[in-house]
């Protein structure tokens, strides 16, 4: 449920997709050296809306996909997500956490942008079947599901039931891993098996690397193609892949100055996504994926830049 003030955020079309996980705060520190351990180091520190799945939601709508987010977050900034959301063009569908507080991440950046992570889950982890009701499925082409939401039994209960109703009405599911961490912590043959009838995973190097016990390509390849109909692999500035039992494709992404990676497989998922709902080949589909991986690169944070409207675009 939704707070009141969301009644007058602005109309959306009714959404094709619609993207369930986590809904995070983010808190991006990018100090100007090496941490000093218990000492001062000056930073840029900024706070903004994020989460995986919001940030794939966004990105999606970015590339004109028609758009919800199904998560769950607290109390006090639940009008804040919500306005965030649709801001970015994603129609919000949060549950309300009356004594948690939104799930928070602390980003620490590096010079060359890379990303190590602090986690607190908060209000992720009483997503339930009440905030996923078999209704949000009603028009839809594709059920995205962020592997974080399958990190606590409850959530995971909630969302299984979601992705089966899917499945069962021809909607196809998509799934993110999100997180070597949590594909260690989980088990990787439970992970299989709660998502082995999903129509994509898109693991990054390392989920595929643990997912399918190989460093190798063509044989990450082929083991995860035999549980997943498509699987998109992205390894960061080597670029991407995309396999099924047939073939095997690379792409490589365009130079850019890399500013921060936070968001760059969402990118990559969301421009993938945007090109297949399209009708476009996997070829083309790939291409697209890494040229949005690189464009969110040049950017601070993980969603894409303000949209334009028309009226201000004329």
């Amino acid at each position: 449920m939704t707070s009141s003030k969301t009644d007058a955020l602005p109309l959306l079309p009714p959404p094709r997709v619609l993207v369930v996980g986590d809904v995070m705060t983010d808190i991006l520190v990018r100090p100007e050296g090496p941490i000093i351990p218990g000492s001062d180091r000056r930073a840029k520190i900024g706070v903004l809306p994020g989460g995986s799945a919001c940030n794939q939601a966004a990105w999606l709508a970015y590339r004109g996909v028609p758009v919800a987010l199904a998560g769950k977050v607290g109390r006090r900034d639940a009008d804040e997500q919500a306005r965030a959301l649709a801001a970015a063009g994603v129609t919000p569908r949060l549950g309300i956490d009356e004594t948690r507080e939104t799930g928070m991440l602390v980003a620490i950046i590096s010079e060359g942008g890379e990303r190590s992570f602090l986690t607190d889950r908060g209000a992720n982890d009483s997503l339930s079947n009440e905030d996923l009701p078999f209704s949000m499925l009603a028009g839809l082409d594709l059920l995205h599901v962020s592997g974080y939401a399958l990190v606590a039994p409850g959530p995971r209960a909630a969302v299984m039931s979601l992705m089966a109703v899917a499945r069962a009405r021809g909607i196809a599911v998509t799934v993110d891993p999100s997180s070597v961490g949590f594909l260690e912590e989980v088990g990787r043959d439970n992970f299989l098996g709660w998502t082995r009838d999903a129509s994509i995973l898109f693991p990054n190097a390392d989920e595929a690397a643990f997912l399918s016990g190989s460093t190798e390509p063509r044989e990450q390849a082929r083991f995860l193609t035999e549980r997943y109909q498509t699987v998109a692999v992205k390894r960061g500035p080597l670029g991407a892949e995309v396999a099924t039992s047939e073939l095997l494709l690379k792409a490589v992404p365009p130079a850019v100055e890399v500013i921060d990676t936070t968001g760059a497989g969402d990118a990559f998922l969301a421009g993938f996504l945007a090109a297949r709902l399209g009708g476009a080949g996997l070829e083309h589909c790939l291409a697209e994926g890494v040229k949005a991986g690189a464009e969110a690169t040049t950017r601070l944070g993980g969603r894409p830049p303000p949209r334009v409207s028309s009226e201000t675009a004329s």
